[in-house]
């Protein structure tokens, strides 16, 4: 077995503000869009999602895929959506096996309610704390991250 190549001094800084700010981030949003609207990071996403498709609905196996969530997760968070009326699910006309989540209108509402919050934790706690500069390489680093993880596939 070969030795790992251990990450320098830098590197494990990196990677530490990286896992640190990501954790700290995503509870600052949960709890914005739990205080705000009763939703859940996950529940928003899923919304977030849905109004954006023309038609107000995806396929489940789609929608788990943009999200990088389980589809079991996803089914879950869905059933939750639904039980609050935000969001229905209905047989895929063209599959048999699918699923297709669809926001009502309830759903719109609600995600309507929840984003300038959103935004607003967001501005708060990265975006607006970054200089364009800086944004730029955060996007282009983590973007070439994003494609190599995409790449490789789900494990």
């Amino acid at each position: 077995m070969t030795e790992p190549s251990w990450l320098s001094q830098t590197e494990m800084a990196a990677w530490m503000t990286f896992l640190n700010t990501g954790v700290l981030l995503n509870r600052r949003i949960d709890h914005q869009l739990k205080e705000d609207s009763g939703l859940s990071h996950v529940q928003y996403a899923v919304l977030a999602r849905l109004v954006e498709q023309p038609s107000g609905e995806i396929r489940m196996s789609q929608l788990a895929g943009t999200l990088n969530t389980s589809k079991s997760g996803l089914t879950y968070q869905v059933g939750q959506l639904e039980k609050a009326g935000l969001v229905q699910r209905k047989p895929d006309p063209d599959d048999v096996r699918g699923v297709i989540a669809v926001i009502t209108e309830e759903g719109r509402k609600r995600q309507a309610q929840a984003a300038p919050g959103h935004v607003a934790v967001v501005r708060e706690h990265l975006i607006d704390v970054l200089t364009p500069e800086q944004l730029a390489v955060l996007t282009d680093g983590l973007g070439a991250a994003l494609r190599t993880l995409r790449a490789a596939g789900s494990p």
